[in-house]
This record gives C-alpha cells, sequence and structure tokens, in this order.
C-alpha cells in the first residue's frame, strides 16, 4: 500500500536529514551572511580579497545568465526586426523599379528633345522647307512602304516634293490631299533616289527592297567596288530630291551592289520636313494665239 502525501516527514530518515541539512544550510548562511557584513564594516581591508574571491566566482555564473537573459529578452526583437527588413526590403525594390522606369522616361524624352531640336535647327538653315508635319503612321509590317502625314494641300504640301529629317531622307510625296499627305518611303520596292558616295562622289542609285534596307547599284559603266560603311547621299539628279541630303550607309558588300541601312527611320520618327523639289517643272511656254499678228517693229 503507498504511503499517504501527507505524511509526515517523521516517518521517512530520508526526508528527516534532508529538512536538517536546510536547517543548516540557512543558519549557515545567515552566519556567513552576519560575519562578512561585521567584516565588511569593521575591517574594510580584510574583507577586499574575500570580495574579490567571491567576484571570482560568481562573475561566470553573472555572465552567463546575463546573456541568457539578453538572448531570451532580444528574440521579440529579432522577430520585429525580421518582418521590418522584410517590408523595407519589398519597398526598396518597388523604388527601385520606379526609378528605372522614371530614368527610361527622362532618357526618351532627352532623345526625343534632342531630334526635335536637330530638327528645328535644320527648319533654321534649310530654305526651302514647306512644313513640318508629323508622320501619322507608316507600313513597317508590309512589304509596300508608305507613311502618312497630317498635312496635305491646304498647307502647300504637293505631288513629288521630298521629305526628310535631321538624320536623312525619308521619302517623296506621292498622293497630297487637303489636311494629309501620302508619302512613298525610300525602302519601297517602287522607290528610286539618284545618289552618289560620300568618299569619291561615283554616281549609283538606290532603290528599296521592301524589308527596310536599301540596294545601291552603280549608275555608271565603271564598276563601283562597294565597302562596309559607304556613304551615300543624294546626288540632286533628277530634279526632285535636293544634294547632299543623307540616304544610307553600306552594311554588306558586293561586285556590282551593296544593301545598305537608310539613315532615316520613319518607324521611330514623329515629325518630319517637307521640302520643295530641287528643280520644279519649267512653266510651259505660251501658245500663239490663232490669227494674232505679230507687231511691226
Amino acid at each position: 500500500m503507498a504511503p499517504p502525501r501527507n505524511r509526515r516527514p517523521g516517518f521517512s530518515r530520508r526526508a528527516q536529514y534532508g529538512l536538517f541539512l536546510g536547517y543548516v544550510g540557512v543558519i549557515g548562511g545567515a552566519l556567513i551572511a552576519a560575519a562578512l557584513l561585521l567584516l565588511s564594516t569593521y575591517n574594510p581591508g580584510a574583507f577586499a580579497p574575500v570580495r574579490s574571491a567571491i567576484g571570482e566566482v560568481t562573475t561566470p555564473l553573472s555572465s552567463g545568465l546575463a546573456w541568457m537573459w539578453n538572448g531570451v529578452s532580444g528574440v521579440p526583437q529579432g522577430i520585429g526586426s525580421y518582418f521590418g527588413v522584410r517590408s523595407e526590403n519589398a519597398r526598396l525594390k518597388k523604388q527601385v523599379v520606379e526609378e528605372a522606369r522614371a530614368v527610361a522616361r527622362a532618357r526618351l524624352l532627352d532623345r526625343e528633345n534632342q531630334r526635335l531640336r536637330t530638327l528645328l535647327k535644320l527648319r533654321d538653315v534649310t530654305t526651302d522647307a514647306v512644313i513640318t508635319a508629323r508622320l501619322v503612321n507608316s507600313s513597317s509590317s508590309s512589304t509596300r512602304r508608305y507613311a502618312t502625314l497630317n498635312a496635305g494641300g491646304w498647307q502647300g504640301v504637293q505631288h513629288g516634293q521630298p521629305v526628310r529629317e535631321a538624320d536623312g531622307l525619308i521619302g517623296q510625296v506621292i498622293e497630297a490631299g487637303p489636311n494629309s499627305a501620302r508619302v512613298l518611303l525610300i525602302t519601297d520596292p517602287e522607290s528610286i533616289v539618284p545618289v552618289r558616295r560620300v568618299r569619291d562622289g561615283l554616281p549609283g542609285i538606290a532603290s528599296g527592297r521592301g524589308d527596310g534596307l536599301l540596294d545601291i547599284r552603280s549608275a555608271s559603266s565603271a564598276t563601283m567596288l562597294f565597302q562596309p560603311g559607304d556613304a551615300f547621299v543624294t546626288s540632286g539628279t533628277g530634279g526632285v530630291f535636293p544634294p547632299d541630303v543623307p540616304v544610307g550607309r553600306v552594311v554588306r558588300a558586293s561586285r556590282n551592289s551593296a544593301v545598305a541601312a537608310p539613315n532615316a527611320n520613319p518607324d521611330s520618327l514623329d515629325f518630319a520636313i517637307v521640302q520643295r523639289t530641287f528643280l520644279p517643272e519649267p512653266a510651259p511656254s505660251p501658245t500663239p494665239t490663232p490669227g494674232a499678228k505679230p507687231k511691226a517693229p
């Protein structure tokens, strides 16, 4: 039969010894504390070594307990810091993305601003400019390459006039309405532009390929050896395109022909300049009226 829980310690010798040792420990501790108190009061010099020895014994224990307490007390702060760092990291990532977009927009606006300034400067020095108009669209996905201007006959745009921008020639007006005009781009297969090579002046013919590039062939009986990087400008032959307007640069050469990239890309343009034809058609000579007699001298 198990002993009851409220059994007195007198029935157990082990319990009696434990209780006795507890009393002895309490009384001994009190006596030691009293002795140390008296020693520190009446003989501080003798108490100093004792205090040092007690400090040497209790310092590691105190340090360990302090380290454990700091670790336990810092757990909530660490958890809060973790979630705070995550939210701050997400905010900074979002800010970096927004700043990258702002920088991209600023660069795009800066390039557009520089291009418009160049176009305005070109318009100021060009004496044959008719109007600066916006390129509404261009057919870059088709083999036929056209563009539309938001200016027409009411603004002075006429059939046959060349269209250009600051970087080079774009095309030629083939239809002119009251407020719009259709432009045949130089990359269209039906486009033919007389050109000359910049480094030696040899004449050539630039025609469109329908894929955004140009075919350049020699316009003389002499064999023209093309080299990558050769630049071509309008020659003025034919009286339509004014001379020295940049047309293209050779990107792939062969013996009798070359493939060139146009200087001006209408797919990335907003505005263009319409110019008068280089040599306008001569006015028809007046026909004599039937029956008119010449004046006597």
